[in-house]
């Protein structure tokens, strides 16, 4: 094998990245690294605004980019999605699994509903869209990347989240299954697992859904405090500490790890 240099390892140029909940935090955090190192970048998110937003956003910085809406509980709009993004630029090499929700519910207060709808958002829709990229990625016997944005609840419970941990402990394992079918075909599947990370408009949605539970701010805001002061490194993180893992992950440097779950929390599960 010929060993490629530090530039070409990360070199992401005539391939192309499908970011989904890219809009915002996490997500766009993930589509600027990507675009930065050369490749195409397609934005699938609820929000129009904000994805057309971040697009430009990605366009003036000399980045190939589209954005797409989708409600990514809908299967067939998670069909559309990967076929706009082989239409938009030819083909698809990295699937990244981003968009998610995380509402707190106590268990007593939860309903089939609220269930359903947590597990549809960030599991469900998780693995058709790996379904749709991977026959793509099969058909152009090219290999590539998917890689699913977990959380490190799907390794230790918050309190008050079962149905987001639940959620996001069967992506870790999905990412394993999925890993060990797509092998032979040159697909490498990852999983990311972030701590807490500060991102755009996260503490007020954040504060919003813990009230609709039933928890008061003054519980949200010891909770924060409390989270932090465990964090080995003194500080929550920020939407690029998981961007550039996603960029390992997506790059030549990652090119024999498969079915793995990269911890980024700042060393928080050590305490």
């Amino acid at each position: 094998m010929v060993t490629k240099t530090i530039a070409q390892l990360f070199d992401l140029k005539g391939k192309t990245a499908l970011v989904t909940g890219g809009a915002m935090g996490i997500g766009k955090g993930i589509a600027e690294r990507l675009g930065e190192a050369g490749a195409n970048v397609v934005i699938a998110d609820i929000n129009p605004e904000q994805g057309q937003k971040t697009v430009a956003e990605l366009k003036a910085k000399t980045v190939k980019s589209a954005f797409i809406q989708v409600d990514i509980r809908k299967t067939a709009e998670i069909e559309n999605a990967v076929d706009f993004t082989v239409k938009t630029f030819g083909g698809l090499d990295i699937l990244v699994n981003n968009a998610g929700i995380f509402p707190f519910m106590p268990i007593l207060n939860m309903t089939e509903d609220f269930w359903d709808k947590v597990l549809d958002t960030n599991l469900k829709s998780a693995f058709f869209f790996a379904q749709k990229a991977a026959k793509i990625m099969v058909e152009n016997k090219k290999g590539g990347r998917i890689i699913n944005v977990a959380s490190i609840d799907a390794l230790h419970p918050t309190g008050n989240l079962t149905a987001y941990d639940s959620s996001k402990g069967g992506l870790v394992m999905m990412t394993k299954a999925i890993a060990l079918e797509l092998g032979k075909s040159g697909i490498n599947v990852n999983a990311i697992a972030p701590g807490g990370i500060q991102t755009p408009g996260a503490q007020q949605g954040t504060l919003t859904m813990m009230q609709a539970s039933g928890l008061k701010p003054e519980d949200f805001e010891a909770m924060g405090k409390a989270f932090t002061a465990r964090i080995p490194l003194g500080r929550q993180g920020d939407p690029d500490d998981i961007a550039t893992v996603a960029l390992f992950l997506a790059s030549d440097a990652s090119r024999y790890i498969t079915g793995e779950t990269i911890v980024v929390d700042g060393g928080y599960l050590l305490s």
